[in-house]
């Protein structure tokens, strides 16, 4: 049986030397036009952590990956053949995983998700979970996921730049976009672009947290838990008039106090309006992206101004550094020392 938590049961196989060793099966679903990355990291860390399990040990746990499609041939985002199998009734996987389609931006997104083929593809999603088979997605495949209704009432994650378009097509969805790993009862989300890395690494973690961090060493990878250091705040205001303008006055004014309803009337608009253009688009108040793009303009001046920590407070509105140190430890879960050694 599988348990409640979501940890598969592993087939059982032997080696020609009769030791028992666990295989997870996981099935990879390729889409036409993925990510190139998103499939082939997702190879090569269970290729890795299959050659570091055998030569250190014993062959255990072992990951057996099976590349599916719902149609017969499959290229990439940059057009490379993909060699996928088609999905057959005795295909019983222990985890499916569903690489990012190439497609970064909401007018590329959206006619992907309508495509036919993608439609095939989200009815098998469904039958998948009915059958209780765990399934991870990461950057633009948790929209699958959530177009497949399979997200609601769920906690997940997404590339923080769609995390708008995100909202604005599930709202049942509780979206988290400064996260780089959500599990759920459905499995698990990842974040942007090679948050599949951090996905794979959490399935070995899952079987073998000692293989996780041989697999991480050997690769040069850590798994990283937000995606929050990462976000561009500008970015995410571009996908609504109101929060654009908000952002533009902000930022004029990141020395100030900050006040909802004189941030409103110089928007000529009301407080409440405000209030939920940014819960609506960015998921967040008014005063949090305040803070934000507060904690990026002292992470640019951290970088490349040479002033201290005090200084730099003032800059961005704070009585002293001691108040700005907290906010970037928070939000970015790094100190000054760590920022600033960033770029050494």
């Amino acid at each position: 049986m599988r348990n409640l938590s979501g940890v598969p049961k592993f087939a059982i196989v032997a080696n020609a030397n009769f030791e028992v060793i666990h295989a997870m099966r996981i099935a990879v679903l390729a889409l036409e036009g993925l990510f190139d990355s998103g499939l082939a990291l997702t190879l090569d860390v269970f290729a890795t952590a299959n050659l570091l399990a055998a030569r250190l040990m014993n062959g255990t746990p072992r990951f057996d990956l099976t590349i599916v499609g719902v149609r017969r041939k499959v290229r990439s985002g940059h057009g490379l053949a993909i060699p996928v199998k088609a999905i057959a009734p005795d295909l019983k996987p222990d985890w499916v995983v569903v690489p990012p389609l190439k497609a970064t931006r909401p007018e590329t997104l959206i006619p992907v998700l309508d495509r036919p083929d993608v439609g095939r593809a989200k009815a098998q999603l469904r039958r998948w979970h009915a059958e209780g088979v765990p399934i991870g997605a990461s950057c633009m495949g948790s929209f699958l996921l959530a177009d497949a209704g399979l997200l609601d009432h769920q906690q997940a994650t997404t590339t923080w730049w769609l995390a708008p378009l995100f909202r604005q097509r599930y709202p049942n969805v509780s979206l988290d976009e400064s996260r780089m790993l959500v599990p759920s009862d459905v499995g698990v989300t990842a974040g942007a672009a090679m948050g599949h890395l951090d996905l794979a690494l959490w399935l070995v973690r899952k079987a073998s947290p000692e293989l996780a961090t041989l697999v991480s060493r050997y690769l040069l990878a850590d798994i990283r838990s937000s995606q929050a250091v990462y976000i561009i705040p500008n970015h995410l205001a571009q996908s609504d008039p109101l929060i654009l303008r908000f952002e533009q006055w902000a930022r004029q004014h990141l020395q100030d106090g900050f006040s909802l309803q004189v941030a409103a009337k110089a928007l000529a608009t009301s407080a409440r309006s405000l209030q939920r253009h940014c819960q609506a688009v960015l998921g967040k108040s008014p005063l949090a992206y305040f803070q934000d793009l507060r904690v990026e303009r002292a992470q640019s001046l951290l970088h490349g101004s040479g002033l201290d920590v005090d200084a730099i407070a003032a800059e961005v509105g704070y009585v002293d550094g001691a108040t700005l140190r907290t906010l970037l430890r928070e939000r970015l879960g790094r100190g000054v020392r760590d920022l600033r050694a960033e770029l050494r």
